[in-house]
């Protein structure tokens, strides 16, 4: 073979795997939704890092199966060597939050010093890890904190966060509530609308916030539960560099 030959024999083995590769998706495609007929339809398939092992991405699930469909694997894949789980790792990316996009109208913002540096929250009044939390935040200098209320705890937290989210001011009741054990004063039959609520567990089940409170800092990070002050300001002050 000369050296002249080599850019088309590369060529045509791009080609070829490409062509193996439309070929298993079309394989996929089409013998798992006959066999499974109950499986969610398949939003993506994609070669996995292991030779034979294909990644379908249904929503913001990821599964696995052989290049024929013939089976499935529901699980995770770990690297080894860096010890990183590949799997966490692509559904953290899927769902991942952009802040820029973040519907700040429907959080309660609170400014501490400049409020330069941002962060929002997905936190339950009724969540004990919450209220610790609530703590480490109110410690922060310099920062604006955007509340947002995710009532999953069940229907009290629906009627804190109602009551909350309609008091003359929401971030001091909130802040009372959390830090001083103050409950909001009822509603009762004023009127309000409280649509931001629905919006904000339509938002959090869009991206897999599983529990409260959760955290995204404004290059995108997210961290989960009562995050430590120091690691906060630590979080802070890389997300403000990015």
């Amino acid at each position: 073979m000369t050296r002249s030959m080599l850019p088309a024999v590369a060529g045509l083995a791009l080609l070829l795997g490409a062509a193996g590769a439309s070929a298993d998706e079309a394989a996929i495609r089409k013998n798992l939704p006959e066999r499974m007929p109950n499986l969610p339809k398949i939003d993506e398939v994609q070669k996995s890092v292991i030779p034979g092992l294909y990644e379908l991405r249904i929503g913001t699930d990821v599964i696995y199966t052989d290049e024929q469909g013939q089976y499935l694997v529901q699980g995770e894949i770990y690297d080894t060597r860096s010890r990183t789980n590949l799997t966490q790792a692509r559904i953290d990316k899927l769902t991942a939050i952009d802040f820029a996009k973040l519907p700040l109208k429907d959080a309660i913002p609170i400014k501490q010093g400049s409020g330069a540096r941002k962060l929002a929250v997905f936190v339950d009044p009724n969540c004990g890890y919450c209220k610790r939390f609530e703590g480490d935040l109110a410690a922060l200098k310099n920062v604006t904190v955007y509340a947002f209320l995710y009532p999953i705890l069940g229907p009290d937290s629906n009627a804190k966060s109602r009551d909350i989210w309609c008091a003359k001011d929401p971030a001091k009741t909130w802040r009372d509530w959390m830090i001083g054990g103050k409950l909001p004063p009822p509603l009762g039959d004023a009127k309000c609308d409280v649509t931001a609520l629905a919006r904000n567990v339509e938002l959090g089940q869009r991206h897999r916030v599983q529990g409260t409170p959760a955290t995204v800092f404004e290059d995108g990070v997210r961290l989960p539960g009562a995050v430590p002050l120091d690691r906060l300001e630590k979080q802070l002050t890389a997300s403000s560099k990015s």
